[in-house]
């Protein structure tokens, strides 16, 4: 227990999802905290994510009908490229209460529900307006902006950049952080969930340690991931794992009057599940649209660019509001039909009804004969895509298909898109309850959640598994620092939000 030094709060350091999410955590098992995030306003990366949050055997699927659970879900991440069963059970066994949690406590809608590349259910939760990741996430923060006005359970402090560590002994008692040209000092356990490293781009940058080769990609990260929180645990002898695992992203929207950006939006992952194929510079299909990143990433490199990324008119009004969202920041181009699509691309029209007649037949082909076909599929069976099955990760799940009689007049929103560092698997390594480690053991008073955290996710992480790594070991962590500081006792409680709180979560 922290008995060995005066502490009755959490420090967060991050303010984005998994921070919020163990700040909130936190204030809902009875404890109190101080939020730090070096930025000017919360939010991070995790305001960004434009997939959604997976879970599986949550109320909204369940009212779907849709027969996911925890087991198929562990099953596809350790198939997806996680190594570590006893963390990914974690990450999945806990995403149903989880995404529950964040509907009933936070008042969202995530009544939308998409398959995502590497899932064999559809599992992907979202709302029908605006990014999830913003729209959870703002969430997140207004109550615990509210909590902080309102009683004195929270603190949020921005522009607090946290450089070092307190330590007593070997225990985490707190840190210290840089204000305004001054040092200032909070004491308690400590939870990390600043993010990665996907912008730290300097000499001596962790991405130039471990994966040079990516120096020269543009990034979807904001410029705050510098791996603070790697270099900080480091420093006391935390254990890092998989470091060199960095998610390159197949879909970082080129903005035709500043192709050279370093820093790229994403086009979200659930564009593909809705029906968006990739096509090649010819306007030729190469690969799975729903195959694992590092595979449709691998693919690209072997491709002749610039890519393309269509969706029908059926596939874009599944998901209008990302669409005209996009179209509105000028990394979307809207076509009145494919003729004008294939003008502007440069390749005859025919190209394109031929690539959406081999697409669509193969569906058809699918819908009778599901086990059929001459192709290896992913996640298995077999396909009967020839386009994808030539590269041994054939496709196996279709969606708003259209024939190729319907290309010429078809309306289209395309973006032009490129391979962008997305998200870095690697970080502090953990236990199921959050905790740092070193080679000798946990390191008392210290957590780690979100991307800061290492081992979560192996060598490729799926679609979606970042909120859900963020919501949930925010809140194991939170858990755990709550636990660890007041004890078991009568003054830990684990869900139930305090009285005196009960008027701010409705």
């Amino acid at each position: 227990m922290a008995a060995v030094f005066p502490a009755n709060q959490v420090i967060v350091v991050g303010g984005g999802l998994g921070g919020m999410s163990a700040a909130n955590q936190v204030v809902e098992c009875g404890g109190k905290t101080v939020l730090l995030d070096k930025s000017s306003f919360c939010g991070g990366n995790s305001t960004k994510a434009t997939s959604g949050i997976n879970g599986a055997g949550t109320k909204t699927q369940k009212n779907k009908g849709i027969p996911d659970n925890a087991e198929i879900f562990i099953a596809d991440t350790l198939k997806g490229g996680a190594k570590k069963p006893e963390l990914a059970k974690v990450l999945c066994a806990n995403s149903a209460a989880d995404v529950d949690w964040l509907v009933e406590k936070f008042d969202l809608d995530l009544s939308l529900v998409a398959r995502l590349g590497g899932h064999s259910q559809p599992r992907t939760h979202r709302g029908a307006e605006r990014f999830p990741g913003m729209t959870i996430t703002y969430a997140l923060i207004q109550m615990l902006e509210k909590v902080a006005e309102k009683t004195d359970r929270a603190r949020i402090i921005t522009k607090a950049e946290v450089f070092k560590l307190i330590l007593n002994g070997k225990a985490v008692v707190g840190c210290e952080y840089r204000k305004a040209g001054a040092v200032h000092k909070e004491f308690g356990p400590v939870i990390f969930a600043s993010g990665g490293f996907g912008a730290d781009f300097g000499s001596d940058s962790l991405l130039a340690q471990y994966r040079p080769d990516l120096l020269h990609l543009p990034t979807t990260n904001g410029e705050h991931c510098t791996g603070d929180a790697i270099k900080m645990g480091e420093a006391i002898g935390a254990t890092t794992t998989d470091l060199e695992w960095v998610q390159v992203h197949p879909t970082g929207l080129v903005k035709p009057d500043d192709p050279d950006a370093k820093v790229k939006f994403l086009a979200a992952e659930a564009l593909r599940g809705v029906g968006g194929l990739v096509l090649d510079a010819n306007g030729k299909r190469f690969a799975n649209e729903l195959g694992r990143r590092d595979y449709v990433t691998g693919e690209m490199w072997k491709s002749k660019p610039p890519f393309r990324l269509c969706l029908n008119k059926a596939a874009a009004d599944e998901i209008i509001w990302h669409a005209k969202h996009y179209t509105g920041r000028g990394v979307m181009k809207f076509y009145e039909s494919g003729a004008a699509l294939a003008k502007d691309m440069g390749v005859p029209l025919q190209t394109l009804v031929d690539t959406h007649q081999a697409h669509y037949d193969a569906a058809k082909k699918t819908e009778k004969d599901p086990d059929g076909g001459s192709w290896p599929a992913y996640p298995s069976g077999k396909s009967w895509d020839e386009a994808s099955g030539k590269t041994g990760s054939g496709k196996k799940f279709y969606h708003n298909v259209i024939d190729g009689s319907k290309v010429a007049t078809e309306p289209f929103y395309v973006a032009i898109i490129t391979p962008v560092i997305h998200y870095c698997m690697g970080g502090l390594e953990c236990t199921v309850e959050g905790e740092c480690i070193t080679p000798a053991g946990v390191i008392p008073g210290l957590y780690v959640a979100g991307e800061a955290a290492g081992g979560i996710h192996g060598n490729n992480r799926l679609g979606g598994n970042s909120l859900l790594d963020c919501v949930v070991f925010g809140r194991v962590s939170g858990k755990a620092a709550v636990k660890y500081t007041f004890g078991a006792g009568d003054k830990f409680r684990l869900c139930p939000t305090p009285p005196e709180l009960k008027e701010l979560v409705k």
